[in-house]
């Protein structure tokens, strides 16, 4: 069964779901990136801002700037109140909006796999960062097992339903990041596995949270009801459950740092 269409329109389903995964990798992301304070830093793909507040409150930045090239996902971005004085614009990673040089630091959080051509938006990360600057990147590891929804993408697979997935899926791995790394000489090259766990109160909370992811929610859009419930069914059956009901998932990303060389 064909999937349908990733489509990031609901930034506040997006932020319930894949925000809250998001800030739990990120916590962990900047205490092992342990940048500088006062730095100006560029958020590539900060949908809905989930992680530019992480560098806002971690890393207190001269200037902060996202960019993401959904208009919702930015005003969703814009309304975050420790946000106010960072600067938002609606734009490509491959084709970034600022001269050469502007930044000492950009970073893409769970984005690098979005872009149609990876290679391309490391070129953009090292053209508007400083010589010596960080660039860096975590993405989940979807080959891997590795994306929070994994339980659902499981049982789809098992029904032979298609999950939509990034165009650039192959670079979640951790030996493509190091080879894209390498491939543009950036230095002090360094990577690192991150775990997180999630939980949730029962599994009713699990299935409403995780279905808002938008390759889920694409997938789900071409099931019919019957499917749909014995889908649900399915993930409940497989999905090991606490004592008390709770839900305890662990999810986990590669990510990876340098300083550019230039």
């Amino acid at each position: 069964m064909n999937p349908g269409r990733i489509k990031f329109e609901d930034a506040a389903g997006y932020d319930q779901m894949m925000g809250v995964w998001s800030q739990l990798v990120g916590n962990k992301f900047l205490e092992w990136l342990a940048p500088e304070k006062g730095q100006k830093w560029i958020d590539i793909g900060c949908g809905g801002g989930a992680f530019t507040e992480q560098l806002m409150e971690n890393c207190a930045p001269s200037y902060l700037a996202g960019v993401d090239p959904s208009e919702d996902q930015i005003t969703f971005a814009r309304q975050r109140p420790s946000l106010k004085t960072a600067e938002f614009k609606k734009s490509d990673a491959m084709e970034l909006p600022f001269e050469q040089n502007e930044f000492d630091a950009a970073t893409m959080a769970l984005v690098l796999f979005f872009v149609p051509e990876p290679r391309r938006g490391i070129a953009e990360m090292i053209r508007v960062t400083k010589p010596g600057g960080s660039i860096s990147a975590y993405v989940w590891d979807i080959n891997n097992g590795g994306f929070p929804p994994e339980p659902i993408r499981a049982e789809l697979k098992k029904m032979e339903v298609d999950l939509p997935l990034p165009p650039s899926p192959h670079v979640s791995e951790m030996n493509n990041l190091e080879s894209l790394w390498r491939e543009f000489q950036l230095q002090n090259l360094e990577t690192q596995v991150i775990t997180v766990s999630r939980n949730f109160n029962n599994f009713g909370e699990f299935w409403d949270i995780t279905t808002n992811s938008a390759s889920i929610k694409a997938a789900l859009s071409t099931l019919p009801a019957t499917l749909l419930a014995d889908l649900r069914e399915a993930v409940r059956d497989e999905l090991p459950s606490n004592a008390d009901g709770s839900i305890t998932y662990t999810a986990f990303a590669n990510a990876i740092k340098g300083t550019v060389n230039k």
